[in-house]
């Protein structure tokens, strides 16, 4: 895993900017911290930083070149089937170069380009962004993979192109720096940036599974190699019993292929179902996996490390567990803060930084359960969204109470106001469409309360046509009513734009390589050729990963409550961290001279923070931190 960085002059005033390819490849450090280079020819310049995974010897560094020095490609990410590719496709072309330079997979998906160009793109399993130049006719293929777990952004005018793994490292290409206020209109809604928008005008996220085509005349096409799609014919195809059998061969076959590396490897064991399946079946082909889990010191509500124990337990890893206060929280925050070069307010980039930044110590590549939540309907959201779909007597006397509901104290905080702020949640959605309620369900706040916390200035700036637009794009999978269309836009929007961001941003802060088992196209074609009624029900959530795995998982870990990664930001805004909230990013006379949000609104966030009734009041306000920080950072 590595970044990439690269720029095209289409016109000839434009081509003065190829200096600048060192000061933007030397942005992208932490994530190749092992070696870094450039190639420049004519018009076009590429940069690449290397964090050595396969073939960790310096003949597999990059920019590569082919032999005949016509092609060139920089490449970040994994393809964990290229041994079998080479052996497929390219034989003809190791005999005739006098065999392979080295034995990395970047030298064969370079001679996989040249030989088949982007058709060969789908036969790739694994994650990655890349760029091959062929110097001869002066075309460029960009990709990206088909879940986009590795980010490409780019910058487009008739001038220029210019791409990169971080906005960072954009940016030094001298591009304009505007806020996109009808992006940042949804980031207030989400707390993250929905793909393929950026927070600046002009630059855009390459939508995964996408290919871009360019020349010296411009970008000629971007185009689709692969697309989620329901298998609805498939349906009948498996009953439970064999789905289960099928789900675990094909889980197995995906843990063992990414377990290829030259460094250490080990996995993330956070004591939930999807972490401890990849722990169980990576034991098969180690001994002593190095596991590694965080835990709460200070506060046992946010805290499962006893049963991830359980599971390095059983399977005898060698197992870590890194134990933190609150100060140890709070002394990486400003990592955190730093790092990011676009807001992102997911607040669990706190611990998975954190995380991350311990096991780089012991480990350059880690496993993780990434992606089990949305392929098979892990959230509670979607519980909740199974039960709203049938007609009981429980749903109309929750959708009764919706007065009660929002006259009580709710929040994240315990397991009573978590309860009344879920119960509230529910009666809210139940009375809105499918489109709407996945919407409000997804978000923290409405448009209308978007809305309100920006200054009149800001809040004239955005688009609302435009955003209404992106919005039933994203949201245009529901057509039929079938379950798996949610799950399908999970894939499209809270994967791809808040986890696989997360888990990138601060892995690669830390320089450590993250794979996700549960992502093998294989997998996920799979798990959308199942029917709702192996994955959610009225008792279970993720069934079918429940029941394939019963037999290899500890009975504890089971039937508990699912808290995902959260921290008690809360308890931390109203004591810890109140003097970065009320004397400095949200401070009255900041937020009035920057002119971005409403100064009422902000003050009223405050004293909600502060009130028996916060709701999400906390996860606004980190919302609006990261982006005072950031500005402060690009603008200020």
């Amino acid at each position: 895993m590595c970044g990439i960085t690269g720029y095209y002059a289409f016109r000839a005033n434009a081509a003065s900017n190829l200096t600048k390819i060192t000061q933007s490849t030397d942005k992208l450090f932490l994530r190749g911290p092992d070696s870094g280079n450039v190639y420049t020819h004519r018009n076009v310049a590429l940069g690449h930083r290397r964090l050595s995974i396969i073939d960790t010897s310096s003949g597999a560094s990059q920019p590569m070149t082919d032999v005949s020095g016509r092609y060139t490609i920089v490449f970040n990410g994994e393809i964990f089937n290229y041994q079998s590719l080479s052996d497929k496709y390219l034989q003809d072309v190791w005999q005739r170069i006098g065999g392979a330079k080295t034995t990395s997979d970047t030298e064969v998906l370079l001679y996989l380009l040249i030989k088949y160009g982007a058709s060969c793109i789908e036969w790739l399993a694994g994650f990655f962004a890349f760029s091959l130049y062929d110097a001869e006719t002066g075309s460029m293929i960009i990709a990206r993979d088909r879940f986009g777990k590795k980010p490409l952004l780019y910058h487009a005018t008739e001038e220029h192109l210019a791409f990169a793994s971080e906005m960072k490292a954009l940016l030094e290409w001298g591009i304009p720096k505007f806020i996109n206020y009808t992006t940042l209109h949804q980031y207030l809604q989400l707390n993250y940036i929905p793909q393929p928008q950026s927070i600046l005008q002009g630059v855009s996220k390459l939508p995964q599974g996408h290919y871009m085509i360019c020349n010296a005349n411009g970008i000629e096409e971007i185009k689709p190699y692969y697309q989620i799609s329901i298998n609805k014919a498939a349906y009948t195809q498996y009953d439970y019993a064999t789905a289960q059998k099928e789900l675990v061969n094909r889980m197995d076959i995906s843990v063992q292929e990414r377990m290829i590396a030259d460094v250490p490897l080990g996995a993330f064991l956070s004591g939930g179902i999807d972490s401890s399946v990849i722990v169980a079946l990576a034991s098969k082909y180690t001994n002593k996996l190095n596991t590694f889990s965080i835990g709460y010191k200070d506060n046992p509500f946010f805290d499962e490390t006893k049963y991830a124990k359980l599971v390095a337990d059983k399977y005898q890893t060698n197992h870590t567990v890194f134990s933190l206060t609150t100060d140890n929280f709070l002394e990486h925050l400003y990592s955190v803060l730093d790092y990011l070069d676009e807001p992102f307010a997911d607040s669990s980039a706190i611990p998975e930084y954190i995380l991350c930044y311990h096991t780089r110590k012991h480990v350059t590549v880690a496993l993780s359960g990434d992606g089990g939540d949305e392929v098979f309907a892990g959230y509670n959201k979607h519980a909740a969204e199974w039960k709203i779909r049938q007609q009981s007597l429980l749903n109309t006397m929750v959708k009764a109470g919706a007065p009660l509901w929002k006259m009580l104290p709710r929040s994240r905080n315990n397991k009573i106001t978590n309860l009344f702020r879920q119960l509230h949640r529910f009666a809210e959605g139940a009375n809105l469409s499918e489109k709407d309620r996945y919407w409000r369900w997804a978000s923290f706040n409405t448009p209308q309360q978007a809305s309100a916390l920006l200054a009149d200035t800001a809040r004239n700036q955005v688009d609302y046509n435009l955003s209404a637009k992106q919005r039933e794009e994203i949201l245009q999978h529901f057509k039929t009513g079938d379950f798996n269309e949610v799950l399908q836009t999970d894939m499209n929007l809270v994967l791809l734009s808040d986890m696989l961001v997360k888990v990138d941003m601060m892995s690669m802060a830390n320089s450590l390589e993250v794979r996700s088992p549960f992502l093998d196209y294989k997998v996920v074609d799979f798990a959308f050729s199942l029917p709702v009624a192996y994955k959610v029900d009225g008792s279970m959530k993720k069934k079918i990963v429940q029941d394939a795995f019963r037999g290899m998982l500890p009975a504890e870990i089971y039937n508990r409550p699912k808290h995902g990664f959260e921290i008690p930001l809360l308890d931390w805004f109203r004591k810890e961290l109140w003097g970065l909230i009320n004397d400095d990013l949200l401070s009255k006379s900041f937020v009035q001279e920057q002119g971005i949000f409403d100064v009422h609104a902000v003050e009223q966030l405050k004293k909600k923070l502060h009130s028996n009734n916060p709701e999400d009041s906390h996860a606004t306000i980190w919302a609006i931190i990261v982006f005072q920080y950031w500005w402060k950072k690009y603008f200020n």
